[in-house]
């Protein structure tokens, strides 16, 4: 089977969709199907035997002076001209201009793939390649909880305002989904949510489970754990991934555990919220950001870290937490969204929003020898019975397969 895998950006190792496409495309092209990956930039880090078909952008979020990257030539380019607007005034138009520029690359090439699956631009073009190609479209979660949740936090008008521009192709999602013939969520909670947000058919939705890397992602029983480190994942200037509660705890961990340091896998800008935060609690010694890493670092921060936490208010799938008990990291997480699929009983639970509870389960567990080692070797036997790559490939091959049965009998 010839795959097409589009994705309108794939960061290698920071958030989930880069994660995602690398290894589903090695676990489908393991099962002995021919993979190609058509992405945007940042583009991602892919096996060997795997292609990748570069689709440029202008990459304007990675330019410190954006008003200089205007070029004349983008007066003859309405998808240039349009992107470099809708940065400049505050959008994110990726999810659209990837859609077209994908579209014209495929219809130039003459691509020919047996199904195309794409990781959740939900951009119009893809209602043009349904026409041509059996299509099965990934949606990790909506975005629309995501814009939710910094309303619900923003402090002043101008950040709301912010939030809506940057948040401008929703309607584009809104409108494109309930008109996909197949769309993969992974998880329950996920399907429920696009089902209420996009108002998606429940029947032309399918939940596949997300794997974990448990080869890489595994203990070592030879690294020596820091006493009292804690390692998070999350984007700090993103209150969907709750670290300002996990910050807020930290206080009074520290009276009973002074020893106690923090690492957060992900970039915080200077000026946010978080950096304010951390500075009024006195808590810039304590806390260390580390971001722009490999796989084998983020692997030796869990095998020296006591305890993983992830405070998330909402997680479509959550890689952050199954990679932490893959690599047998004791963890503490909330059970919002999909979050709840991937932990099982083999973590703590907290309720999702309360800094007092995530303080008192860090300090139980910091106290508890025996309850980090029985979480410990849970938490990678569900990694390893449940989330294997492999698995969650079996499934996709099955989805496509239906998908281009239905295909070909409606265009025959």
């Amino acid at each position: 089977m010839k795959i097409g895998i589009l994705s309108y950006r794939s960061h290698p190792y920071s958030g989930g969709q880069g994660i995602y496409v690398r290894h589903l495309s090695k676990a489908l092209q393991r099962s002995g199907h021919e993979v190609t990956v058509l992405s945007g930039p940042p583009y991602p880090e892919l096996d060997p035997s795997i292609k990748l078909e570069k689709i440029p952008s202008l990459e304007l979020f990675e330019s410190e002076d954006r008003i200089k990257e205007f070029k004349f030539s983008f007066l003859f380019s309405p998808i240039d001209l349009y992107e470099w607007i809708n940065v400049m005034t505050g959008g994110f138009p990726e999810p659209y201009t990837f859609g077209r520029r994908v579209l014209k690359h495929i219809k130039e090439s003459k691509q020919e793939f047996d199904v195309i699956l794409d990781n959740q631009s939900l951009c119009y073009s893809l209602l043009e390649i349904q026409k041509s190609y059996p299509l099965v479209v990934t949606v990790h979660h909506p975005i629309t909880k995501d814009h939710k949740l910094e309303i619900e936090n923003a402090s002043n008008w101008k950040e709301r305002l912010s939030s809506r521009r940057w948040h401008n192709f929703l309607p584009m999602q809104k409108k494109v989904a309930p008109k996909l013939n197949k769309i993969i969520c992974v998880s329950e909670p996920s399907k429920q949510d696009t089902i209420e947000e996009f108002l998606v058919n429940p029947e032309n939705i399918e939940v596949i489970l997300n794997g974990i890397d448990i080869d890489t992602f595994k203990p070592d029983t030879n690294q020596k754990i820091i006493e009292n480190r804690i390692v998070t994942t999350a984007s700090a200037d993103i209150p969907l991934k709750g670290l300002r509660f996990l910050i807020d705890a930290l206080p009074k961990v520290l009276e009973e555990f002074p020893k106690t340091h923090l690492i957060v896998i992900g970039k915080s800008p200077n000026d946010s919220k978080i950096r304010q935060l951390i500075k009024d609690l006195d808590l810039n010694d304590k806390i260390t950001f580390k971001s722009n890493l490999s796989e084998r670092d983020i692997v030796d921060i869990y095998h020296t870290s006591q305890i993983a936490v992830i405070p998330s208010l909402y997680e479509g799938f959550g890689f952050g937490a199954g990679e932490a008990m893959a690599c047998g990291t004791p963890l503490i997480s909330t059970d919002s969204g999909g979050l709840k699929d991937v932990i099982g009983d083999s973590a703590i639970r907290i309720k999702s929003g309360s800094s007092e509870d995530i303080g008192k389960e860090i300090i139980n567990l910091f106290n508890n020898e025996d309850k980090r080692r029985e979480l410990s070797l849970k938490g990678r036997k569900r990694m390893e019975d449940l989330f294997d790559w492999k698995i969650s490939a079996s499934h996709y091959v099955k989805v496509f397969e239906d998908t281009m049965k239905i295909y070909k009998s409606a265009n025959n």
